[in-house]
This record gives structure tokens, C-alpha cells and sequence, in this order.
């Protein structure tokens, strides 16, 4: 069964090849989306969590997107669990 995990992030900006995000809230349990797929709320692939990084309680997350896709970094975003 695949599971779907509601990413609680904001938008901050883009590097040269990622989208970057600050985590609003922070469980320790959510490193599991290393490396994760990121999705929509359409369910449309854009990317997948390619870095977690800085601060313990509230991380940066960096997503890699795939060529070409666009998407609204301020729209809900899921990671998927395998």
C-alpha cells in the first residue's frame, strides 16, 4: 500500500537546480522522505527531496524537480512512502 505524507513547508526559493523549502512544522519521523517522490495535491509528480539540512526542529528541504515541470511552490505538496 502506498502511503502519502502532507508536507507542511514554505517556499523560499530556487537555486540552480532545486526548489528550496523550510519546514513550518517537524517531526523526526519524517526523515523517511529522504529521497522521496514529491507530489501534488493532483497526484502529479514534480521531483523528489533530494537534501534535508540546517537546524534539527525546523530543516531546509531541497527538491529536485524534474526537467521542465512547472509547478506553485506554494500549493500542497505530499511526499510518497513506499
Amino acid at each position: 500500500m502506498q502511503k502519502y505524507i502532507k508536507l507542511n513547508l514554505s517556499y523560499l526559493g530556487k537555486s540552480k537546480k532545486h526548489q528550496i523549502f523550510r519546514a513550518k512544522r517537524w517531526d523526526k519521523n519524517l526523515e523517511n522522505i529522504f529521497h522521496k517522490s514529491v507530489f501534488t495535491e493532483k497526484y502529479e509528480e514534480i521531483g523528489y527531496i533530494k537534501e534535508i539540512f540546517g537546524p534539527i526542529n525546523l530543516p531546509f528541504i531541497s527538491i529536485n524537480t524534474l526537467p521542465n515541470k512547472k509547478f506553485n511552490p506554494n500549493d500542497t505538496l505530499y511526499a510518497k512512502l513506499h
